[in-house]
């Protein structure tokens, strides 16, 4: 295949270019504010994510446009950092939107990311891409207004597919890393109540997700296991994965005096997203790993 990624320099595309470069007949361009020099079957080109660039005649004739860029929501939401996070967003996916419109031969599929958590807190109801609630705190209206700039793009040559993410489970990027980090330091106790959701997925399966969704019908997709666990099962599965014979909970005034110490915010960590990935499972889709107590750190 011919596989365009946006914003693959992040945990996300790295995962995927490690993948698909496997496969010796596949050509993966990926768009980069980075000057990357290209190895074998990867091919790095530069673009701001504002403008039109030489990098628009790469998509021509692309089976696959992966859309993952955004500044990362890992940081203390200031009024700058705000409108980084949106702009990086909204205007990236209308660009990629607006040069596919002007193409001869479109990419045949556009996957388009977006977030889990897009849908409100909630500790009883699973939220589906059918019945989820949104919300309009600032992450989930980021999230609606990344869906809406894509949404409002009739691309008819083009199917268009959105991935709702949860947590992504790896040892190289994404808040998994930290989560194991404090607590191995002991602080691996429940986070807040301990009641909130923790939706995840594996790496493996997440590729496998994106694989398999290039072959399906257009429309919105939870990408996240379909058995969530609240924050303190969570936490306890995760002490016994580290061998860590204890681990203390953390209120949310000391979790927000922490986050602001390095810089963060609690929502990742207090939200509760009980997320439910109906219509990929509704497609087929089999999860290799779909329980926490099964998968190896």
């Amino acid at each position: 295949m011919k596989i365009i990624i946006a914003g693959g320099t992040g945990y996300l595309g790295k995962l995927l270019i490690t993948y698909y470069r496997k496969d010796k007949g596949n050509q993966i361009y990926v768009l980069t504010r980075s000057h990357l020099l290209n190895e074998g079957n990867v091919h790095y080109l530069n673009w701001d994510g504002v403008t039109t660039g030489y990098w628009k005649s790469f998509l021509e004739k692309a089976d696959v446009l992966i859309n993952l860029t955004g500044k990362s929501v890992n940081c203390r939401y200031t009024e700058s950092n705000k409108a980084a996070i949106y702009n990086s967003r909204l205007v990236s996916t209308d660009l990629l939107c607006r040069v596919v419109k002007t193409l001869e031969f479109p990419p045949k599929v556009f996957i388009q990311s977006s977030s889990a958590t897009i849908y409100e807190h909630s500790e009883e109801k699973f939220m589906t891409e059918s019945n989820g609630n949104i919300g309009i705190d600032f992450s989930m209206d980021v999230c609606k207004k990344w869906e809406d700039v894509f949404n409002s793009h009739d691309l008819p040559r083009t199917k268009k597919i959105i991935t709702r993410t949860s947590i992504v489970l790896g040892n190289k990027g994404g808040a998994f890393p930290l989560m194991k980090k404090l607590a191995k330091f002991g602080l691996g106790g429940k986070q807040g109540k301990g009641t909130q959701y923790v939706s995840w997925i594996t790496e493996e399966d997440y590729i496998r997700s994106i694989d398999f969704l290039i072959k399906q019908e257009e429309g919105v997709y939870n990408v996240c296991v379909p058995n969530p666990l609240p924050n303190k099962e969570f936490q306890h599965l995760l002490r016994k994965k580290l061998g860590m014979p204890f681990g203390i909970a953390v209120s949310r005034i000391l979790l927000s005096v922490g986050a602001r110490i390095i810089g963060t915010e609690t929502e990742l960590l207090l939200k509760s997203r009980k997320v439910y990935p109906e219509k990929l499972l509704n497609a087929g889709f089999s999860f290799n790993t779909i329980s926490f107590n099964h998968y190896k750190i």
